[in-house]
């Protein structure tokens, strides 16, 4: 499968509810695998093109906001309309799940994949005091993976979860495990797993359910920030993700993701074969990023070159 067909159809398998959506190269293809599988039919799963993809983020925010699982895919420029939809969905705490398949920029740039938006990523993107939960894949089988676990993550924390996708991986076609269907929640199921937050209609025996991003109030406000940052920190310390190759030995260690890190990882190869002692470390989750674990190597190695110095070597060296 593409990575972006992987991605749509774990949506599927992982019980999800909703998916609202806008074409964009190079991810159309998630949106047009929904079409084609035809969920409505398989799981009862509500697929729709939205207008725009100001609209689609929108969307998301209100079924999130009713406990469902939603999720919206998208590519560079698609996301950084959705911005605004994302603080808004951070600052009322609602889970979701959003993929973008990172193509270059600035503007409408190109439709060749790149990493450009991993600062807007990890930063949270838009304004105000938050954070995205950021996974980045590197390979079709993480693709799929990271759907349920993005969603798994939404729901613990009730925070927005990124997939950082980019074109190539969107692209490219892999063998895929996928996992067996899971059935969607009813409203009842929802509250009994996740709690009764969401807005599935008032009962006699609680208050009725209010979900806003706005507070006039300042001390209010100023509450529910050192609240999210309680929540960060919490995350920080439970949900940190990363994969090493060769670095228990290693006097150099190159830190890279997604694609980028495919490609290191055979640099890695090629300078073991030539008696180099390169490692690869891997960061899986972009937020929260694991900076204790690569300030231990600042410790016990000689460097931490980026992917662009050890091309300058290499090209140096040995081309």
């Amino acid at each position: 499968m593409k990575g972006n067909e992987a991605m749509a159809e774990a949506a599927i398998r992982c019980g999800a509810d909703g998916y609202f959506g806008y074409p964009i190269t190079p991810q159309s293809e998630v949106l047009e695998y929904f079409m084609a599988e035809e969920p409505w039919n398989r799981t009862g799963m509500v697929v729709l093109q939205a207008e725009s993809e100001i609209a689609a983020i929108n969307m998301i925010y209100g079924g999130a906001s009713t406990g469902k699982k939603v999720l919206t895919s998208s590519s560079s420029p698609g996301i950084s309309l959705k911005q605004e939809g994302l603080s808004y969905l951070a600052g009322a705490e609602l889970p979701c799940v959003v993929i973008n398949v990172v193509r270059g920029g600035p503007g409408l740039g190109d439709i060749q994949p790149a990493q450009s938006d991993y600062f807007q990523s990890v930063k949270g993107g838009g304004h105000g005091d938050y954070k995205l939960f950021v996974i980045a894949p590197s390979s079709v089988q993480e693709s799929a993976d990271f759907v349920k676990k993005a969603f798994d993550i939404a729901f613990k924390y009730r925070i927005p979860a990124l997939i950082l996708s980019d074109g190539a991986i969107g692209q490219m076609m892999e063998k895929v495990e996928l996992f067996e269907q899971e059935e969607r929640l009813t409203d009842e199921q929802v509250i009994e797993k996740y709690g009764s937050w969401a807005t599935t209609g008032k009962t006699a025996d609680r208050e009725r359910n209010i979900i806003t991003s706005l507070d006039l109030i300042p001390e209010r406000l100023e509450d529910h920030n050192k609240q999210l940052q309680a929540k960060y920190k919490k995350i920080e310390e439970n949900e940190i993700m990363f994969e090493e190759i060769h670095c228990d030995d290693a006097d150099h260690i190159i830190v890279a993701y997604g694609t980028s890190a495919r490609i290191c990882q055979k640099t890695v190869q090629l300078a073991r074969e030539k008696g180099i002692k390169l490692g690869l470390m891997r960061p899986i989750t972009l937020w929260p990023f694991p900076k204790k674990k690569i300030a231990e190597y600042g410790d016990t190695k000689k460097g931490i070159p980026t992917p662009d110095e050890v091309l300058t070597a290499f090209e140096k060296h040995f081309m």
